[in-house]
């Protein structure tokens, strides 16, 4: 079955973008450390012993959710929000699913046949689980896709041996599960004030934010002052101090850096190479986003595959990672609207900002893709701690495009970061306390 999604040239160019950028950050990180080949999508997975397409329903679940962001030419800040929607969800569902099953809640899939603890069953009722899940939370994320993701639930339920007998009922129970976990999610989701009325008011004065579309707009992002997060308490938790004064000594360097970048020719090499890096790190409208990417790196990369992964295992890495990145867009936009700083092309008029990465309509500080860069590779390297060289590159060269591209300053990177970081600090510990959001209650 085809999943719908974007026209096959654009999917290609997103698979070379995500292999692009890991290539890159590998040779900056100039470290020993080898990554799997990128795009790797086995379709024998030895270290389970079965097919790995198989094996893991969340995979193409989340492939699918990426597509349709894609597709549907979602902003940063709508895709972020979408993505725990479905992942926390099918994180939840497969939880739920196997304590019915009477499986100890273990993330250790590994035994002597090679499908894992529980065996076959723990497959089906896993599988089920997520395409419940999924099925659901998509259909109300993209309401017109909702005939091909029931279109996948039935394929997915008639795969493999998984079509008759025992196999079957265990998927069938899973999936009873996972709907009805998705449909909770929803409930949440609904209720949740992203869909808030705009009403901020941006101050007016030398230094701070004021909007470059033509006609000018509102202030994007505000819904996120008031948003539910899904582990922050409040958004402010992790408010960083104020910016540099505007037209102070440490704001005009950090400018003037700027300035250097865009007055290179065009024809310069290292010019060449810094549009190169600022266009693939874009991640902006038309591609999954940066959330997307992030979540996206695991499997482009064959992390996943390796590791053998379970279905709990995978589904968690996809619920922490994305609930967190979200939260780190909230604790972000928390300080955007609090000192509203104005951006460096507005600062220097004489800035030029690469075409493929735009002008985005919020405030300069911090950093929004490095909150959600540095968030998210935090929490992947919980998950594939051997792969934590390569991830922080990869967070050093998405904060540098952004400087590239002449949209931020080096201290917005850096406290982008250093926020991004303490959200994803936070989350894990509680996570890992087995009593939070991603805890079945």
């Amino acid at each position: 079955m085809r999943v719908h999604g974007p026209p096959p040239h654009r999917l290609r160019a997103l698979a070379r973008t995500s292999a692009t950028i890991i290539t890159l950050a590998l040779i900056t990180a100039c470290s020993t450390d080898r990554s799997d080949p990128t795009g790797l999508n086995p379709s024998f997975d030895a270290s389970r012993g079965v097919p790995f397409t198989e094996g893991l329903a969340s995979t193409v679940w989340q492939d699918a959710a990426r597509h349709r962001v894609a597709a549907a030419s979602w902003t940063p800040i709508q895709a972020t929000h979408a993505y725990p929607i479905l992942s926390v969800a099918q994180y939840l569902a497969v939880q739920q699913a196997e304590a019915a099953l009477g499986i100890a809640n273990t993330e250790s899939s590994n035994s002597a046949n090679g499908v894992g603890a529980g065996g076959r069953l723990r497959m089906e009722t896993d599988r089920g689980a997520v395409a419940g899940a999924s099925a659901v939370t998509l259909t109300y994320l993209f309401p017109a896709g909702q005939p091909t993701f029931e279109a996948m639930v039935t394929t997915q339920k008639n795969a493999g041996p998984g079509n008759s007998g025992p196999t079957l009922r265990a998927f069938e129970a899973g999936e009873a599960i996972g709907r009805a976990v998705g449909a909770q999610i929803v409930a949440r989701a609904i209720v949740d004030h992203f869909a808030a009325t705009n009403t901020a008011v941006p101050p007016v004065g030398a230094g701070f934010w004021t909007s470059s579309a033509v006609p000018p707009t509102l202030v994007d992002g505000v819904q996120l002052q008031g948003v539910t997060p899904w582990f922050l308490t409040p958004a402010s938790q992790f408010r960083p101090d104020p910016p540099p004064a505007f037209g102070g000594a440490v704001f005009n360097a950090a400018l003037a850096q700027i300035r250097a970048f865009s007055d290179l020719a065009s024809t310069d090499p290292v010019r060449i190479e810094q549009v190169r890096i600022a266009t693939i790190w874009a991640l902006s409208r038309g591609t999954p986003t940066t959330s997307g990417f992030w979540l996206s790196v695991p499997t482009d990369s064959g992390w996943v595959a390796a590791h053998g992964l379970s279905e709990l295992e995978t589904t968690h890495m996809y619920a922490l990672a994305s609930a967190t990145m979200f939260d780190a867009q909230i604790g972000c936009w928390d300080e955007k609207l609090t000192d509203w700083l104005i951006r460096p092309w507005r600062a220097d008029p004489a800035i030029n900002v690469v075409a493929a990465v735009g002008k985005p309509n919020h405030p300069s500080y911090p950093s929004g893709h490095s909150c959600l860069s540095a968030s998210g590779a935090d929490v992947l390297k919980t998950f594939f701690p051997e792969k934590s060289a390569q991830l922080d590159a990869m967070v050093a060269q998405a904060g540098l495009s952004r400087m590239y591209g002449g949209i931020h300053y080096s201290f917005d990177i850096a406290t982008g970061q250093a926020l991004g970081r303490s959200v994803a600090a936070f989350t894990i510990a509680r996570d890992a306390s087995g009593s939070s959001i991603l805890t079945p209650h």
